[in-house]
């Protein structure tokens, strides 16, 4: 009996059922050890001799070690056929060192997806385990247990901050630096100008373009109602610009790439894509048993292997025709470790999302009819459509409408992109059409949205800041620290998560600055190359890092809560500012924890909204939720919850043009301020920013 060792119970459920009933397929549930707590400054890392690390046995893993120890004895041989990046190496070798197997000899297997062909090519074609991959991880481990450790315990003590880290922290600058830009932003006026006509029984919007021949922003409303009074009754075609344009499909997805689609298409969280991802790689019960649905899922690399190319080839050919197929694409270049492996793709290019829809969960069904589609498309030709320009002048004012129809469907039969909806019409030069009506817009420019998951990780990612495999837990370790929140997916940083990054970036620029960061990282891959050492590049780390936290460390003084100006009714104290541990702000007493108060939120008097609530008839006042977003609720609450959303209008002040009600009303790009007497008056105001 052969014993093989993989990571996850799933997996071994899964390989177990390829190999027989002459292996006996266990797994390790991911690493068995870690740097011990022992030694200088608790790092588990001799400093003073080549940085050698002391391991320990993780306290949840004893039984699991005592079970494969067990299995080791009893079998004829030990195969290691952990995950296929620099962590499974790792685990791998501490397997062997643990299981004292022969690191020089002992089988290691390699694959990219759980499929019966690509486990059997691997039992014929083992490897040995790759020290080279195994220092590249075990210098990132002592690297980041070093710098997390000495920061960790630093700001703890002087802002009651939880955690630091050399990747963490320089998310969390990215983050809050982004916050910034949105909380400085101040909302600029412009003005949208439309005609409308009648075409085919249908009302046509055109879209402003040029006056005299410029194309301008009009950022007046002088200025917008000058270019509406330079129109005549009437638009006449004067152009009509054709243009074909060939629209390649996207390259086959990658970690970070296919974590931003399921944000953008389904919401999903780049923890949770992980997790459905990792399902469909480890095997999933079909009607002919356990399969692995997708290749391995922590990937830098858009490359397709050769067989699969040539298996979807005859697919696309057999099923769409010939000219449907197209293996010109692109795929990025990276200079990577991991780019050992192929994209994220299917696993069998005829096991369509829907011959497998009925073995699978809805979200399950989701992602992997993405990645079926995404890589199947990018082997499809070109979808090539014609975009139309019609202009139309009216007197000195160019108004244009845009249009386009698909020519050659290309990739686009699998339905991938969104429809076009607009509606195309056979425009003449030269036809006249009398203008129905010519609109003035007022908008606002926005500020930047807050960042989404799948957008933090496409910075990291273009940022060089960690791997595929560290993308989704950096996030989840910041959610965890109270330094950011993630609703619905959109990230925001909390008070306690901007003071951390500000002390961070005051005192360690150096660790804060993404390119160091990036730096490290390609330092990794040089070692998992072969190409760099790992005891000299620790060297290079340590020294200058050491002697610089030596000096912040006399220097950072304990962070002093700001004072609110006030005494302590229970004990005389001075009141103070602090945070919860949700990093929210409350008043509490300076003399904690001797004395425990804590000051109660004053509740503000309501403010009446100028209205009658339509359930009760008491006054309707503005309110705010325990997550500090405000509502119109009924001021006889608990006895009637009637409530309503900001997006009603409400009366502010006095239109100083008629001397009608100003109200409060939402547009297309935001909130202003517009007389109640409209139509009759147009006349309007920006919000202005506190």
């Amino acid at each position: 009996m052969k014993l093989v060792i993989v990571e996850s119970p799933a997996k071994s459920k899964t390989i177990g059922h390829y190999l027989g009933d002459n292996y006996d397929v266990e797994a390790s549930v991911g690493h068995i050890r870690d740097l011990a707590t022992t030694g200088k400054g608790g790092l588990g890392v001799d400093v003073d001799h080549d940085f050698k690390p002391t391991y320990v046995i993780s306290k949840d893993k004893i039984d699991v070690v005592s079970k494969l120890k067990k299995l080791a004895k009893k079998s004829d041989e030990v195969i290691l056929a952990t995950d296929p990046d620099r962590e499974g190496e790792a685990i791998a070798y501490h397997l062997a060192a643990v299981l004292n197997l022969p690191i020089d000899t002992t089988k290691r297997l390699e694959f990219h997806e759980i499929t019966k062909d690509s486990i059997t090519r691997a039992i014929e074609c083992p490897r040995t385990i790759n020290l080279n991959l195994v220092h590249s991880q075990e210098t990132r481990r002592i690297i980041d247990r070093i710098i997390g450790f000495k920061l960790s315990t630093l700001i703890n003590s002087r802002i009651n901050s939880k955690s630091a880290g050399r990747v963490q922290s320089v998310t969390l600058k990215l983050i809050c630096d982004h916050e910034k830009e949105i909380e400085e932003f101040v909302p600029e006026e412009y003005y949208t100008l439309e005609a409308i006509i009648n075409k085919d029984g249908d009302e046509v919007k055109l879209d402003f373009y040029r006056f005299n021949g410029e194309n301008i922003k009009i950022n007046d409303v002088n200025k917008a109602n000058e270019i509406l009074s330079s129109c005549s009754k009437e638009v006449i075609v004067t152009g009509i610009n054709k243009n074909k344009r060939s629209i390649s499909s996207k390259e086959p997805f990658r970690t970070s790439t296919l974590q931003q689609e399921a944000f953008t298409k389904y919401k999903f969280k780049a923890r949770e894509t992980s997790s459905i991802a990792q399902k469909l790689y480890e095997g999933v019960e079909l009607s002919d048993g356990l399969t692995g649905l997708i290749t391995y899922m922590r990937t830098d690399s858009t490359k397709l292997s050769e067989t699969f190319v040539n298996s979807a080839k005859e697919f696309i050919i057999d099923k769409y025709g010939e000219k449907y197929f197209d293996n010109s694409h692109k795929t990025k270049k990276v200079n990577l470790a991991q780019d050992a492996h192929e994209a994220i793709r299917p696993t069998s290019v005829t096991r369509t999302p829907e011959s497998i829809k009925e073995f699978l969960s809805d979200k399950e069904y989701k992602l992997y009819k993405l990645i079926y589609q995404r890589t199947i498309a990018s082997l499809m030709a070109n979808k090539v459509v014609e975009n139309t320009q019609v202009i139309f002048s009216s007197n000195n004012v160019d108004f244009k409408y845009d249009e386009s129809k698909i020519i050659f469907d290309g990739y686009n039969v699998l339905n991938i992109d969104e429809k076009d909806d607009k509606k195309v019409y056979d425009f003449k030069e030269k036809e006249i059409y009398p203008l129905k009506e010519v609109n003035k817009e007022q908008n606002f420019t926005k500020a930047p949205a807050r960042y989404s998951e799948g957008r933090v990780v496409k910075l990291m990612e273009d940022e060089g800041i960690g791997r595929p495999s560290t993308y989704a837990s950096t996030i989840q370790t910041l959610i965890a620290r109270r330094y950011i929140t993630s609703e619905k997916g959109i990230i925001t940083p909390t008070e306690q998560g901007k003071k951390t990054s500000l002390v961070l970036t005051k005192y360690f620029p150096d660790l804060m600055n993404t390119e160091y960061t990036a730096d490290m990282e390609t330092k990794l891959d040089e070692i998992s190359e072969g190409n760099e050492d790992e005891v000299q590049v620790l060297k290079d780390f340590y020294a200058p890092f050491i002697e610089h936290y030596e000096e912040v460390k006399k220097i950072m003084y304990k962070d002093e809560p700001e004072k609110t100006g006030e005494n302590c009714p229970n004990c005389g104290a001075p009141l103070v500012y602090r945070y919860n541990k949700k990093g929210e702000k409350f008043i509490g007493c300076s003399n904690f924890p001797k004395c425990r108060y804590v000051k109660a939120e004053e509740k503000e008097e309501p403010t009446e909204v100028g209205r009658n609530c339509p359930n009760c008839g008491s006054t309707l006042v503005y309110r705010t939720n325990k997550r500090g977003q405000k509502f119109i609720g009924c001021s006889n609450f608990p006895k009637c919850h009637y409530i309503e959303g900001l997006n009603k209008e409400e009366e502010t002040k006095i239109c100083p043009k008629c001397g009608a009600a100003l109200v409060r009303k939402r547009g297309k790009y935001g909130y202003f301020y517009g007389c109640s007497n409209y139509p009759n008056c147009d006349y309007m105001e920006p919000i202005k920013k506190k």
